[in-house]
C-alpha cells in the first residue's frame, strides 16, 4: 500500500478551506517518520484494497462510527481516499478528515466533495471545533513510527473531541507467536494481493511486504513501515491524553476480545464537563 519511506515530511494546507464545523487552523506540524502515499499509489488504492470495501466490511464499522458520534460531527484521522468516512456520511453524520499525502485527499475529493479534508499530520494537526467523534482505523496510528507521535496522536485526538466524546481506533495485534526470528509472516493471502510482515520484538518496527498481481500477469513489490502498539500500550497513551478506556472488542460488529484476537476496536473517552 505504501511504496515510498519519506522521512520529515511537512503537511500542507489542503485545497479545502472549510475543514471541520470551523475551517482548518494554521499549518500541519513536522512529521518525523512516516510513509507517504505517492500519486501512483493514490490512484490505485480502491483497487488495490478493495477487499476492504466489501458491505461485510464496511456496514459494521460505519454503523458503529455513527452509533457513537450520534447527534455530533466526526473526524477521521488517515482519511485516505474516504474508505470509511464515505459510508459515515452517507448515515448522515457530518464528516471531516486529516491526510498525510495530498494525493490521496485529492481521490476523496474527486468522489465526494463535501467531505472536508485537511492535508496534515495526525499526530499535530488542528482543525477547529469540536467532535463527539475522533477515530483513526485499519491499522493507521502505526503509520506514525515513534512511540512519541503515537502519544501525540492520542492528544491530538482528545484536543478535538467535545466533552463526553469518543476516540476509537481499529489495530491490530502484533501476533508474536506467529514470528519466528528471521522469518516472514504471512498477513494476507488474496487472489490480487500477498502480504508477509517482517519485525523487530525489541524496538516494534515492522516492514509490511506487498506483492501485487496484476491482470497483464506482472507482480510488483512494495513495502510499508509500521510501530505497533500494544493494546495496554494504547490505554497508557489515552490515559496520558486525559481520556478513560470505555470498551474494547475483537472488531467492529462487538465479538469478545481475547486472548487470540488478532485485532481490536477499542474505544477511550474524553471527560465530560462537570
Amino acid at each position: 500500500m505504501i511504496v515510498t519511506d519519506s522521512c520529515v515530511i511537512h503537511g500542507q494546507i489542503g485545497h479545502d478551506h472549510d475543514v471541520g464545523p470551523g475551517g482548518p487552523v494554521g499549518e500541519a506540524a513536522w512529521v518525523t517518520c512516516s510513509d507517504l502515499w505517492d500519486t501512483e499509489t493514490a490512484a490505485g488504492y480502491d483497487r488495490a484494497s478493495e477487499f476492504m470495501f466489501a458491505p461485510a466490511v464496511l456496514d459494521p464499522a460505519a454503523r458503529f462510527s455513527a452509533d457513537l458520534a450520534g447527534d455530533g460531527a466526526a473526524l477521521e484521522f488517515a482519511i485516505g481516499t474516504g474508505r470509511v468516512a464515505i459510508p459515515l456520511a452517507d448515515r448522515g453524520v457530518p464528516a471531516s478528515g486529516i491526510e498525510l499525502s495530498q494525493p490521496m485527499a485529492d481521490q476523496l475529493r474527486r468522489k465526494r466533495d463535501d467531505i472536508p479534508v485537511l492535508v496534515g499530520n495526525m499526530a499535530t494537526s488542528r482543525v477547529s471545533g469540536s467532535f463527539s467523534l475522533v477515530r483513526v482505523v485499519w491499522n493507521s496510528i502505526g503509520n506514525l513510527r515513534t512511540q512519541a507521535e503515537q502519544v501525540a496522536c492520542f492528544r491530538d485526538a482528545a484536543h478535538h473531541l467535545a466533552p463526553g466524546g469518543r476516540f476509537v481506533v481499529e489495530l491490530w495485534v502484533p501476533g508474536i507467536r506467529r514470528f519466528p526470528p528471521g522469518q516472514a509472516v504471512p498477513f494476507h493471502v488474496g487472489r490480487r494481493h500477498t502480504g508477509f510482515d517482517t519485525y523487530d520484538l525489541t524496538t516494534q518496527q515492522g516492514t509490511s511486504h506487498h506483492y501485487r498481481h496484476h491482470p497483464d500477469g506482472t507482480v510488483t513489490y512494495s513495502a510499508s513501515n509500521f510501530r505497533s502498539i500494544w493494546p495496554a500500550e494504547c490505554d497508557l497513551m489515552a490515559q496520558l491524553a486525559g481520556m478513560t478506556f470505555e470498551s474494547r472488542a475483537a472488531d467492529w460488529q462487538g465479538s469478545p476480545f481475547t486472548n487470540d484476537s488478532d485485532s481490536h476496536v477499542s474505544v477511550w473517552r474524553k471527560p465530560a464537563e462537570t
